[in-house]
This record gives C-alpha cells, sequence and structure tokens, in this order.
C-alpha cells in the first residue's frame, strides 16, 4: 500500500499538478498586488469608489446586489489567465512545437577557452598527421 502511494505521489502528473497550484497561488499573489496597487487607485479616481466591489452597488429590500463584486472577481481571473497563459503556457508550447520538429534552440557560441582548446586539439591532430607521414620520430 505505501509502495502504490508512493508511485502516485512521484509520479510526473502528480508533481507537475503541484508545481501548477503553486505557481498560479503565486500568479495570484502578483496578480492581486497589481489589482490592489494599480487598478483599484484607478477605479477609484475614475469612478469616485475604492475599488470595482464598490461600482454598481444598489439595495433592494435590504438585500446588498454589487456588479462590481462580479466584476472584480472575472478582472481578476482574467489577470491571473492572461499572465498564466503569456508567462508559462505560451513559450511551453513554443518550446514543445520546436522540439517535436526536432529543431532545438541554437546552442550558444563556444566560450573563448573552449574555442582555445579546439584550435589546440586542432593542431596537434596536424602535427600527429605530419609525424605519420614521415613515419614518425627516428624512423628516417
Amino acid at each position: 500500500m505505501l509502495d502504490g502511494f508512493k508511485d502516485f505521489v512521484l509520479r510526473g502528473n502528480a508533481i507537475d499538478l503541484a508545481v501548477g497550484v503553486v505557481i498560479g497561488g503565486a500568479f495570484t499573489l502578483v496578480v492581486t498586488s497589481i489589482v490592489d496597487g494599480l487598478i483599484n487607485p484607478l477605479v477609484a479616481a475614475i469612478f469616485g469608489k475604492q475599488d470595482l466591489t464598490g461600482v454598481g452597488k444598489f439595495t433592494i429590500n435590504e438585500a446588498t446586489f454589487s456588479l462590481g463584486l462580479v466584476l472584480d472577481a472575472l478582472f481578476t481571473f482574467l489577470c491571473v489567465a492572461a499572465a498564466l497563459y503569456f508567462v508559462i503556457v505560451l513559450p511551453m508550447n513554443h518550446l514543445a512545437a520546436r522540439r517535436k520538429k526536432g529543431e532545438e534552440a541554437a546552442p550558444a557560441a563556444p566560450a573563448e577557452d573552449v574555442l582555445v582548446l579546439q584550435e589546440i586539439r586542432d593542431l596537434l591532430a596536424a602535427q600527429n598527421a605530419r609525424s605519420t607521414d614521415f613515419g614518425g620520430p627516428g624512423e628516417r
């Protein structure tokens, strides 16, 4: 029973899901900060309300309705979804498409020390080829 649980927890899908939930939570915090720090003051400047939840608020028979509350939830959802799509999903889909075609990203240019080592290797190979053409040392 414990082996089955260990297999379930360590399976790639469960780990991917856990990572997705954590990243989603982190993006939600970022978007909430943007909404609280930028959008709500803008709404306050335009509509004279503290945030979107105060926009479209009315009462009928002591029941309070808030269109702004729904608008605020939709706006936050759209911001989180857009951030996740453009920052994670779109680049991962692009990378998966390139891998599927067999086009990996072009390797970076080798470092200067690697180029020097390659040059030394080529010189040694050329010197070795010349020495075997003349029969090697001591065989003249």
